[in-house]
């Protein structure tokens, strides 16, 4: 019966996948195959040399992934700030007549018209 591979030749066996997917320039298969959650010091048995290729690899990935997720939202921000100044420069609804007067000014004023018994009151 064939023995399982262990954890460290599966590990050794997913870094090489990686270095031929970097050698080969793609990427995205790295990225699918799990380029950045991967631990290059936990593939052991590979030269130094290529340990530290798959290190720089998966931290230049992580690095765009961030500055990524800082352009989005800067972007978000800016649209958001945008909106709220455009928001404060529409002038508002116009309304049918006069302007409205605040509620305890109206108030005042229809007490003031009820006294002097004039017009509207």
């Amino acid at each position: 019966m064939p023995r399982s591979p262990d954890a460290s030749t599966r590990t050794d066996e997913r870094a090489r996948t990686l270095l031929r997917l970097l050698d080969a320039d793609d990427l995205d298969a790295a990225i699918e195959a799990g380029l950045a959650d991967f631990d290059a010091d936990a593939a052991a048995s590979l030269p130094a040399a290529d340990r530290d290729r798959l290190r720089a690899a998966r931290d230049r990935l992580l690095a765009a992934w961030a500055a990524r997720e800082r352009h989005r939202s800067r972007n978000a921000r800016l649209a958001r700030r945008a909106a709220e100044r455009e928001a404060r420069r529409t002038p508002p609804a116009a309304g049918i007549g006069k302007p409205r007067l605040p509620a305890a000014a109206a108030a005042a004023l229809a007490r003031a018209k009820a006294r002097a018994g004039g017009p509207g009151a």
